[in-house]
């Protein structure tokens, strides 16, 4: 329907349920994601998309569950329509998920076939329309490991790009073109062009990193959302510093040209993202130096994220004692330290002259040497050997199709070998 004007909300990797260790940071995002939800009944909009990665598990506890279905269930109750993608992290084949159970409710329609297709197979995308609207709304769903990328190059989109109104797609996947540089050596992505031609907005999601685009042949506006709080530090560090938005995009449609605003729902005011240097000073000083930082930026309920930058003069950074500010030791619900570019000082020049093999195999027997009543079959003759079956057995890699059950089989076979135990038996 050429000219008419109507708004809808998009947001994308909500991941409620992440932060399974920290009550106080899994709260606040489930607080975020449950105030992104809410702006889109208090802005009037028609519908709301969700772009895959509603939650962290396909099955979260269920107390997670509750405020977002509520919330979501308020939306539904108003007259607004929600229209959901599975992301990689909350779909699982052959299995229910809690986006399976809430569709069964009618909470919200799947704007995505969730067939697992064989690589190579023709198919064509279906869509539904949102009919107050007239907006046409289709869309591929996210599959771990990028196994979705098949999916884009076998599909026909004839039938949905000759429908008449705007057009969204919906897709969980990363576009190479919009890849920030720091990930682009680590994730494959998608093409642009990959993606069907002729829509006036794509409801992009995966990447938790915010980004605008325009689709194939540079028409139509793409839009990333990025997370709505976030599931790492570096998400945290994001958002917090403004390098990427956190909540719910708004989108008014008018005369099918979509304009965004962006709605920041994450609650920074409680958060504190701050860096400590301890480059060149000793294990001491710097146990020191970041007690002090802790301390300045602590308040009643603060979630702190510090960065510790810089190499030591002398000791490791395991030495510094960052675990005495677990468990409420503080003042602060939690501290969530960012190592990534701390470093321990230079390890001493090695004496050692032998190869590393030779190495191994004495640190092994050293090992093996060592009295332990509770594993006498590791005895001083034949234990260094035993060792070595051992991390042989769990250090293997699972491989290319090795389902999850059969890996952890065969490494608990491994090891009652190395250890000379009976194998258990099924029956």
């Amino acid at each position: 329907m050429s000219g008419k004007r109507f708004r809808f909300a998009h947001l994308a990797d909500a991941h409620v349920g992440a932060w399974s260790r920290d009550e106080a940071v899994r709260t606040a995002l489930r607080e975020s994601v449950v105030a992104a939800i809410r702006t889109v009944g208090e802005r009037e909009c028609d519908f709301l998309l969700v772009s895959g990665d509603l939650f962290h598990t396909p099955v979260p506890d269920p107390a997670e569950v509750a405020p977002v279905a509520a919330a979501l269930k308020e939306l539904v109750d108003a007259g607004r329509r929600i229209y959901t993608i599975y992301g990689s992290h909350d779909y699982v084949a052959h299995r229910t998920s809690w986006l399976d159970v809430l569709a069964e409710t009618g909470l919200f329609l799947r704007a995505a076939p969730e067939a697992v297709r064989a690589e190579g197979d023709r198919w064509t995308l279906p869509f539904l329309t949102d009919e107050p609207t007239g907006a046409r709304i289709a869309g591929i769903s996210g599959r771990s490991h990028g196994l979705d990328r098949s999916y884009f190059l076998g599909v026909d989109s004839e039938a949905f790009r000759a429908a008449s109104g705007f057009r969204i797609f919906q897709f969980h996947a990363a576009v190479q073109e919009y890849l920030p540089d720091h990930l682009r050596a680590h994730i494959r992505g998608i093409s642009v062009d990959d993606l069907p031609a002729g829509c006036q907005y794509y409801a992009g999601g995966h990447i938790h990193r915010t980004y605008t685009g325009l689709g194939p042949g540079g028409e139509g506006l793409l839009v990333n959302p990025g997370a709505v709080f976030g599931t790492s530090v570096p998400d945290i560090e994001d958002g917090v510093l403004g390098r990427s938005r956190r909540g719910v995009v708004i989108v008014d449609v008018v005369d099918d040209r979509p304009t965004t605003e962006w709605v920041d729902t994450m609650p920074t005011g409680a958060m504190r993202v701050f860096e400590i240097d301890v480059e060149g000073r000793s294990a001491e000083e710097a146990e020191a130096r970041i007690t002090a930082a802790v301390a300045r930026e602590t308040t009643e309920g603060a979630l702190l994220f510090p960065r510790i930058q810089g190499t030591l003069a002398d000791g490791s950074v395991g030495s510094l004692g960052l675990g005495r500010w677990a468990g409420g030791k503080t003042a602060a619900a939690s501290v969530h330290w960012d190592l990534t570019e701390a470093q321990s000082a230079a390890p001493a020049e090695s004496t050692f002259s032998g190869d590393g093999h030779q190495l191994e195999t004495e640190a092994l027997a050293k090992l093996a040497a060592t009295p332990n009543p509770e594993l006498a079959v590791l005895d001083e003759a034949s234990g260094g050997a035993r060792l070595r079956e051992l991390l042989e057995a769990l250090g293997s890699v699972r491989s290319e199709g090795e389902s999850k059950a059969d890996y952890d089989r065969l490494r608990l076979l491994g090891v009652l070998r190395a250890l000379d135990l009976p194998e258990l038996r099924s029956d």
